[in-house]
């Protein structure tokens, strides 16, 4: 029996884990390889076939003050995780994303146990930003393998050192659904011809207070201007559907449909065909947007204090925040950051992609195009669980 432990943290996190378990399980089938899937994640892992050792979904915070809540439940689960490990020496370790937990898990693993492979799956976009003098990279010390699913983010790497294999982004592997925009409407029960909305604000607690209310205020400004808009509020965690509806409620927006976060996974392809357009935090929902054809228009705020900080004293910089613009390297999907995230601004910007007659909508999606060619060919999570399973068997003929 191989035993594989895999951590991640976060909504984005916990599907692309998902993805990969699933993966894993196959690929060990296949083999004729007895196998066990530990994981810190989430409710899709475990749903994918993952014994789940700790949630950590609702653990993510970015910030100077937002992290302080968490930190007692962190130092929790840490404890926890070491009892296990000293009782449970995993036989490999995959690394998710989740980048100050996860380096200082790797870091950990590797004192603890120095033969153990660690593979690291999606890493922290360091390729992508610049704090201080430079990513840590630190990464690289107790990687054995890095799985990149960007060509920069492998040619970053490799460039460093690192042992890199570039698999392509995970998200290729979502897109065999995709139903029309009439049979989406349809089963959704939404007017053929009403715009439609698709809504995307929080996968983090903190983003219902920071992201929320000025989406809300946006939407509700642009029911004015189109007073059959019709909305889809997905939940990104459990319990977000209280506030979700608050909110709205409060903006005065109608025509709104907040779908239950036990929902939201399994309506996604319908979600995003029958939408005109999408009001998104930045993060990997950008991607999957993109890749389904969904105009869109990223956003992201943190507190004051915090943006003070990251500007002034950590200086941050990055010349782009939406993974689409990222890999494509010009600003195709606008983005509005800190104070220009205002429901005027929003509107603005959604503004053309809802007219049909104005271009927009075709500019963005032939950006779309050049987008998924960056994203490489479908099969990338099997690749991804052929090279983590390699050392342990060949293949059965």
């Amino acid at each position: 029996m191989v035993r594989l432990l895999i951590s991640t943290g976060e909504v984005s996190g916990d599907l692309q884990g998902s993805l990969l378990v699933k993966a894993l399980h196959e690929e060990a089938s296949r083999r004729g390889l007895p196998l066990e899937v530990v994981a810190l994640g989430g409710s899709r892992m475990e749903r994918a076939g993952a014994v789940l050792l700790a949630d950590t979904t609702r653990l993510g915070a970015i910030g100077l003050w937002e992290p302080i809540p968490l930190v007692l439940p962190t130092l929790k689960l840490q404890a926890r995780v070491r009892r296990w490990l000293r009782g449970h020496p995993p036989d490999a370790v995959v690394l998710i994303d989740y980048m100050g937990a996860n380096v200082n898990l790797g870091l950990r693993l590797k004192r603890l146990y120095p033969d153990v492979p660690i593979t690291y799956y999606i890493a922290p976009q360091e390729w992508a930003f610049s704090l201080g003098d430079g990513g840590t990279t630190r990464l690289i010390g107790f990687t054995d393998r890095i799985l990149a699913i960007f060509p920069e983010e492998a040619r970053f790497y490799g460039e460093r050192g690192a042992r890199v294999t570039w698999v392509g982004h995970p998200l290729i592997d979502t897109l065999q659904q995709r139903p029309s925009r009439q049979e989406a409407r349809q089963r959704l029960g939404l007017p053929a011809d009403a715009p439609v909305l698709l809504l995307l604000p929080a996968s983090r607690r903190q983003e219902l207070r920071y992201l929320l209310p000025p989406m809300a205020a946006a939407v509700a400004l642009l029911q004015r201007q189109h007073p059959d808009l019709q909305v889809l509020l997905p939940a990104g965690l459990p319990g977000f559907e209280a506030p979700l509806t608050e909110a709205m409620e409060a903006a005065g927006v109608s025509a709104v449909r907040v779908i239950p976060a036990g929902e939201a996974d399994g309506l996604r392809p319908l979600l995003c065909a029958a939408a005109d357009a999408a009001l998104t935090k930045s993060g990997t929902a950008n991607l999957e947007l993109a890749l389904r054809g969904v105009p869109q228009v990223a956003g992201y705020r943190v507190s004051r204090p915090t943006a003070f900080l990251a500007r002034h004293v950590l200086h941050f910089n990055v010349d782009h925040i939406s993974p689409v613009n990222l890999v494509l390297g010009e600003r195709l999907v606008p983005e509005l950051l800190q104070d220009a995230f205002t429901p005027e601004a929003i509107v603005a910007a959604l503004t053309p992609l809802l007219d049909p007659a104005s271009g927009a909508r075709e500019r963005v999606l032939e950006g779309y195009g050049r987008l998924r060619e960056e994203l490489g060919e479908p099969g990338v999570t099997r690749r991804a669980a052929e090279a983590i399973l390699k050392p342990f068997s060949d293949p059965t003929p």
